[in-house]
């Protein structure tokens, strides 16, 4: 019998990164990552065919919102196929045997960074300096023996490069999570749906937006994220995501026909299931 083919998935980062892990969180089998070190080459995996899905971070309960990755949604034109709310504990990860105050340097993925800045405010005298992942500032610290550096990464990153955690859950707010996206060249065919991600501009008059978003209000579906993107090179023009959720099809079916009316360039970039948010 042949062997099965495992799928493919794209992750901005390295093994043990936290997006590795939300790969295998929301796939729950045995696949393939496909390792990236920027968004914009994950993006390229899954459109070149060197990957089959592509799991992509798009907000943060502290950092907020990864503007440019909103960017590369419009430009790649993918389809969202589902969504996954990862809890995020962040530990700071040192060569054993070092000590905290021997720590000069930092290193981590900014959004990290973003997620730990009261903890680091507390240190005095230490540098900080961003990377591409946080499992990548953890490997550099083992492979280059950096003594006075301490990376920002999970516990799968210590146990991987045999690093000690300094300290424990670092993060700002112990309920973080992060919100990633599933992304995919084809859609989700008949899978049952009751969330949506959309774009679309509105002009530039009084109301125009509040119109829109007064149809979903008015029939029953739930406006759960908006976020307003700056169109290049159209000064004062924004284009608006929103993410939608429904109880009865019919309702979105009917919200979707009316404001196709009220906005210009309407793009719906998937619709899927909505995801739990569980705290551990």
């Amino acid at each position: 019998m042949a062997k099965k083919k495992k799928t493919k998935v794209a992750i901005q980062g390295i093994a043990t990164s936290f997006h590795e892990i939300a790969a295998l969180t929301y796939f729950n089998e045995a696949i393939e990552t496909v390792e990236c070190l920027s968004f914009h080459d994950l993006c390229e995996s899954l459109k070149n065919g060197t990957s089959d899905f592509a799991v992509m971070a798009i907000e943060n309960s502290i950092a907020g919102s990864i503007l440019p990755n909103y960017f590369l949604l419009q430009s790649y034109h993918f389809n969202i196929i589902g969504e996954l709310y990862l809890p995020i504990h962040m530990h700071l990860l040192a060569l054993p045997d070092v000590k905290l105050a021997d720590i000069k340097t930092i290193e981590s993925h900014p959004m990290a960074i973003r997620q730990c800045t009261e903890f680091i405010h507390t240190l005095n005298g230490v540098e900080v300096r961003e990377s591409d992942d946080t499992a990548l500032s953890a490997k550099r610290v083992k492979e280059l023996k950096l003594k006075n550096t301490a990376a920002i990464a999970n516990e799968f990153a210590a146990k991987k490069y045999g690093l000690q955690i300094l300290e424990k859950r670092i993060e700002t707010n112990k309920k973080n999570f992060t919100r990633f996206l599933v992304l995919s060249k084809k859609s989700n065919g008949k899978i049952e749906s009751n969330k949506a991600s959309l774009s679309f501009e509105v002009a530039n008059e009084v109301g125009s937006l509040a119109d829109a978003l007064m149809t979903f209000k008015n029939n029953n579906i739930n406006l759960s994220k908006i976020q307003s993107i700056p169109i290049i090179g159209k000064p004062s023009e924004y284009s608006i995501h929103i993410d939608v959720e429904w109880k009865r099809r019919k309702n979105y079916d009917e919200a979707m026909r009316e404001v196709l009316r009220q906005v210009k360039n309407l793009n719906v970039l998937g619709e899927y299931k909505k995801a739990k948010i569980e705290y551990r």
